[in-house]
């Protein structure tokens, strides 16, 4: 991409973190809408703005109005956060974060086959052909969306102003932040991943785009398996305790191939092979961090999911662009893997402060 449009990789690589800025703040702005106008109406209009966007990307030619449309793609984040409120109006608690987990879990496959299908896709008709897919993946879900998903939210009867004013009741919770915090920086870790991992698998490791793609959804692997432990265990042992091991874990998978890129004797199995810790990770704290902080508010469950995904998107876009800024020639893997490593700590501080926060309510009652 960066050859058609005769740019620097590192502005190409911006398309990533503009995406997740994006994101960012349209999940601000969905929340109060869905939970004033509805999850249905809201899911659809993202739908139909992906599809208009996503062929726009496949027909210019200029670099300024293909990253401004890679942004305006960000509307599908609309369906990704809203699917998750949905489900918490229609379970709670932990029970919440296991079906979270499950749904997760199957939407794994798409990153586990997308690298892989995308890399063999570019080589063989060039990346444009990857759009096309999206538009037609696009356009299957959203015909299904018309034909099955029901309404699930209770419409507040707040107007869209008043909604957005209960904005202070979330920003002032100690225990919402860390949350979000946690899922965000743990999150980082990937999205840090997603931002250099491209130009270090081929100009570290001299990798082609269908190997890449082979060995970039490594993280997929593990995000399947976190999800799934979150769907079978998050009951028995409760969101914090999830999420605090999977932040453990997360951390631990980058601080191992960091040492071992460190020392010099990383190869792209060991950096690639690594990052299923940082999926497995990932899977067991997005999905109970997600259920954490909905749970706080009930009330403003849409709310919530909008802001906590921002939170979450925004710490994600830092690092994806940290990390596509970072990488260049002669650097190897190391610096990359450093990003990704500072961010897993600041997760796992986040759930630690959590627990003190909890430890600190319960001694109060």
């Amino acid at each position: 991409m960066a050859a058609y449009f005769d740019v620097e990789y590192s502005l190409i690589a911006l398309s990533v973190p503009l995406y997740l800025a994006a994101s960012t703040v349209v999940q601000i702005l969905i929340g109060p809408m869905s939970d004033t106008l509805g999850r249905r109406p809201v899911i659809m209009v993202s739908m139909i703005l992906f599809l208009l966007t996503t062929l726009g990307c496949i027909f210019t030619t200029n670099i300024t109005v293909f990253l401004v449309l890679r942004m305006a793609q960000s509307f599908i984040a609309m369906s990704m956060v809203l699917s998750r409120a949905a489900i918490r109006d229609m379970y709670e608690g932990p029970k919440a974060a296991s079906m979270i987990g499950y749904v997760t879990m199957g939407m794994t496959i798409v990153p586990m086959l997308g690298p892989m299908l995308g890399g063999y896709i570019d080589d063989i008709y060039g990346w444009q052909a990857n759009f096309w897919l999206l538009f037609a993946v696009g356009l299957v879900i959203a015909i299904i969306f018309w034909i099955d998903f029901g309404e699930t939210a209770r419409v507040s009867g707040k107007t869209l102003l008043e909604q957005f004013r209960e904005y202070p009741e979330l920003l002032t919770s100690p225990r919402f932040w860390g949350y979000s915090l946690a899922a965000g920086l743990t999150s980082g870790s990937f999205f840090a991943y997603l931002g250099g991992a491209p130009y270090v698998g081929v100009n570290v490791y001299d990798l082609t785009s269908s190997e890449l793609g082979i060995n970039f959804a490594a993280p997929a692997v593990g995000y399947f398996i976190g999800n799934f432990l979150s769907g079978r265990y998050s009951e028995r042992f409760g969101i914090n305790a999830m999420i605090t091991w999977g932040s453990i874990i997360n951390l631990g998978g980058v601080g191992l191939s960091l040492l071992i890129s460190i020392m010099g004797l990383d190869t792209a199995y060991s950096f690639f092979g690594f990052m299923c810790f940082v999926g497995l990770g990932n899977g067991m704290t997005i999905s109970n961090g997600t259920a954490g902080a909905i749970n706080l508010r009930p009330h403003l469950a849409g709310t919530a999911a909008g802001l906590f995904s921002a939170v979450m998107v925004g710490a994600s876009a830092v690092m994806s662009a940290a990390a596509g800024w970072m990488v260049g020639p002669n650097m190897g893997a190391a610096p990359l893997l450093a990003i990704m490593c500072l961010s897993a700590i600041g997760g796992c501080v986040a759930i630690l402060a959590v627990l003190r926060r909890e430890k600190h309510l319960q001694a109060v009652i």
